[in-house]
């Protein structure tokens, strides 16, 4: 597996074969993940048509799959915005990613090869490197890579799939908050994690992960307080 350095780093590289219509969704996707869409901010179809370079077909199409994901909400008037996490919102989140990537960390600790575990160190290295130099955008991409990585690995796509729709959800106010308070703000398990994928101790890697999630998510709690 490659690791591209940061800040060039994106989970949603298109293929130049890739139909139109899937580009386009991959860039938004990509925009609204890693918070270039901020919460609450709306914008309008002709924007987004005029930002994507693409045309109105494909970018109203991304746009009712992103509805779907629960990553956009129609305004009205042809707008469109990034739903604002609530409190409630987070609780449903932290129950929701702990119930699942624990269960996905599990499994990938009994089915990923040794190999695929340098990857991932070698990701978590380029993500130290970002938090200790600030850099807001790399860490995003790195922390998702290696969370994204570390789930194919359980083989379970469909429970992956919900994840992936979760990061939607919280990982445009994970920018707000890393914008406020850096990314000194943000350390994680992920050591933790690949020392249990080193030993194939499943509990221990399931347990890592958990912690993992609840910091994070805990600290993009408290950086949201203010505003919720």
């Amino acid at each position: 597996m490659n690791v591209p350095n940061p800040p060039s780093v994106s989970p949603f590289e298109v293929a130049e074969k890739a139909p139109a219509h899937e580009q386009v969704y991959l860039r938004l996707r990509a925009q609204i993940l890693f918070g270039e869409l901020a919460p609450g901010q709306a914008v309008t179809i002709q924007g987004l048509v005029e930002a994507l370079g693409s045309g109105m077909t494909p970018v109203r199409e991304a746009i009712r799959r992103l509805i779907s994901d629960g990553a956009l909400m129609f305004q009205g008037n042809r707008r469109v915005s990034v739903p604002e996490l609530r409190a409630e919102d987070i609780d449903e989140l932290i129950f929701a990613r702990k119930t699942i990537e624990c269960q996905l960390a599990r499994r990938a600790a009994t089915r990923i090869p040794s190999a695929e575990i340098d990857a991932l160190e070698q990701i978590d290295f380029l993500l130290d490197k970002a938090i200790a130099g600030g850099d807001v955008p790399g860490y995003l991409a790195l922390n998702y890579q290696f969370h994204t990585c570390l789930n194919q690995y359980a083989e379970a796509p469909i429970l992956a799939d919900m994840v992936d729709r979760l990061w939607l959800r919280f990982g445009p106010s994970l920018r707000v908050v890393c914008g406020r308070f850096g990314t000194q703000s943000f350390p994680d398990r992920h050591k933790d994690i690949l020392e249990g994928l080193r030993k194939k101790d499943a509990d221990l890697v399931a347990l890592a992960m958990e912690r993992d999630v609840l910091q994070g998510m805990e600290q993009v709690r408290a950086g949201l307080t203010p505003v919720l």
